[in-house]
C-alpha cells in the first residue's frame, strides 16, 4: 500500500468519529477527511429544537428532548473513552453528546471534519483504482471531486424515515409527523394523540406524551400488549384514517388531533453509484464481509450497520477490524473466502428467520459470536461477555417492565454483573 493512503469517512456521528480516530492511529501517514452534512458532530444525538429541514434544505433527524437511552451506558462509551462512571446506567441525550464532544476533543478529530459538506456521489475509478467522491460544500454551493484510496460509510441507520400509507391519510385534518420530528411531550398538551408503532420509539414516546395529552393511543401489531404504563391505551393496527381520526382493524374508531409515526427507518446510501459493488435490497446491504467490508470492492467498508448491539463498542471494534486490513497490517482474505463467510452467515440467518430488515440484527448468541469472530480474525481483544449479557438482560427487561430504567447495572467481572433497583432502600441485587 502507498505510504500515504487517503481515507474518506462519510458522517461524523458515533461511528464516523471512532473510524476517524482509528484511521489516524493505524495509519500515521494517512490523509483523513470526514464529510458531515450538518453543522455539528453526533448524528441523531445532536439535539435541536428545529424540525423539518435545516438551513441547507436537508432533513433534520435527532432524538427527542427527554430521551434516556434504552441501552446500558457501558455499551454507549468507547473502550478508550467510556461514559462518565458517575452517570446513571440509562443516560440522557445530553450525556451522550457530552461524551462524543469529549471524545472528539481528546483525539483532536474536529480538524479533520468538513462540516456542511454533503457526499453526493461515490463511484469507482477503474483507471486509478481509487474512489471518486463528489462533495457539495453546502454553505457555498460549491462542488469538488476528490480521489480516495478508501471509503468508510458511517451515515448511520436513521437518515431515511419509514412512513406507512393508509387509506384516508390525505383526508385527516390534524397533524401527522414521523418520530424524527418529535421533540417534547409538552407540545401535545390536552391533545388526543395516536402513536403508530410498537417498537422502541413508540413504547418510549407514548408514555412521554401521556404526561401532558388528554389521551394517548398506541397502535401496534404485537400479539401481546407492550409495556407503556397505565396512561396509554393500546389498540391493534390502523385500518384507515378518517377526516377526524382513525378506524382500527377491530372495528373501533377514535378521534385524534395528532398522529405520530414511530415506524422506524431504512438504511439509505443514495450517494453510492451502481459500480460500488454493493446493493441495498429489502433493507439489507450486501455482500459484506462480517457486515463491514464490501467484498466486491474491499477498499470500502460500512461501520455501524448491525443493531441489537453494544452500540459504540461494536462500532469501535468494527473500525479497528477494517483498519487492520486497510492499513496493511494484515492481508485481506481472498474474495472467495469472504464470499463464503458471507454466504454462511446468510444461510444461518435464513434458518433463524433473520432476513430482510433483520439481516444485520445481532440476535441472541449472534452478538457475542460476532464480537469474538471479528476480533479473532485480526488478532485484537474482543468485547467482554458481560457486556452482551447486560445488553440482553436490558432488552428483556424493557419488554417486560415500563420501569426498566429504574435499575442500575454494574460490572463485577468479565462474565458477571449486578443489577440493582434504584428507589428501594433495601437494595437486593440480582446477579446476571
Amino acid at each position: 500500500m502507498a505510504p500515504s493512503a487517503t481515507y474518506c469517512i462519510i458522517g461524523a456521528g458515533p461511528s464516523g468519529l471512532c473510524t476517524a480516530r482509528h484511521a489516524l492511529t493505524f495509519d500515521r501517514n494517512a490523509t483523513v477527511k470526514v464529510f458531515e452534512q450538518s453543522q455539528q458532530i453526533g448524528g441523531l444525538w445532536a439535539y435541536t429544537e428545529q424540525t423539518g429541514k435545516d438551513s441547507n434544505g436537508l432533513d433534520i433527524t435527532c432524538m427527542y428532548a427527554n430521551l434516556r437511552t434504552n441501552l446500558i451506558k457501558q455499551g454507549m462509551g468507547y473502550p478508550d473513552y467510556p461514559i462518565d462512571e458517575q452517570a446513571s446506567t440509562f443516560v440522557t441525550i445530553n450525556d451522550v453528546i457530552k461524551q462524543l464532544e469529549g471524545y472528539a476533543e481528546k483525539f483532536q478529530l474536529k480538524k479533520y471534519i468538513h462540516f456542511q459538506h454533503q457526499v453526493v456521489r461515490v463511484s469507482r475509478n477503474f483507471e486509478t483504482n481509487q474512489w471518486d467522491v463528489l462533495v457539495q460544500d453546502l454553505a457555498n454551493n460549491r462542488f469538488t471531486m476528490y480521489e480516495f484510496d478508501f471509503v468508510l460509510v458511517c451515515n448511520g441507520h436513521y437518515s431515511s424515515p419509514v412512513v406507512p400509507s393508509f387509506p384516508g391519510q390525505n383526508t385527516f385534518g390534524g397533524r401527522q409527523l414521523h418520530s424524527k420530528d418529535y421533540r417534547r411531550g409538552e407540545n401535545y398538551r390536552d391533545e388526543r394523540v395516536l402513536v403508530i408503532g410498537g417498537g422502541h420509539s413508540g413504547v418510549d414516546i407514548a408514555p412521554d406524551i401521556a404526561l401532558y395529552a388528554d389521551k394517548v393511543v398506541l397502535s401496534h401489531r404485537c400479539k401481546v400488549p407492550v409495556h407503556t404504563g397505565d396512561r396509554v391505551v393500546q389498540k391493534p393496527e390502523v385500518l384507515r384514517l378518517t377526516a377526524t381520526g382513525a378506524e382500527f382493524v377491530d372495528g373501533t374508531e377514535e378521534d385524534f388531533d395528532s398522529i405520530i409515526y414511530c415506524t422506524g427507518y431504512r438504511y439509505s446510501t443514495p450517494f453510492l453509484s451502481v459500480d460500488c459493488g454493493v446493493s441495498l435490497h429489502d433493507n439489507a446491504i450486501g455482500p459484506l464481509y462480517y457486515h463491514c467490508i464490501n467484498i466486491n470492492q474491499p477498499s470500502m467498508a460500512f461501520i455501524g450497520l448491525p443493531f441489537n448491539a453494544c452500540l459504540m463498542l461494536m462500532m469501535d471494534l468494527q473500525a479497528r477490524f477494517c483498519m487492520t486490513f486497510f492499513s496493511g497490517q494484515k492481508p485481506l482474505p481472498s474474495k472467495q473466502a469472504m464470499l463464503h463467510a458471507w454466504q454462511m452467515d446468510q444461510d444461518e440467518r435464513k434458518r433463524r428467520g433473520l432476513t430482510g430488515k433483520l439481516t444485520h440484527m445481532l440476535a441472541g448468541d449472534l452478538q457475542q459470536r460476532y464480537y469474538d469472530d471479528i476480533a479473532s480474525i485480526v488478532g485484537i481483544e474482543s468485547l467482554k461477555p458481560v457486556l452482551a449479557k447486560m445488553h440482553a438482560d436490558c432488552i428483556s427487561s424493557k419488554n417486560e417492565d415500563v420501569n426498566f430504567r429504574d435499575f442500575e447495572y454494574h460490572i463485577i467481572d468479565d462474565e458477571n454483573f449486578v443489577k440493582v433497583k434504584i428507589p428501594s432502600k433495601s437494595l437486593s441485587p440480582s446477579i446476571g
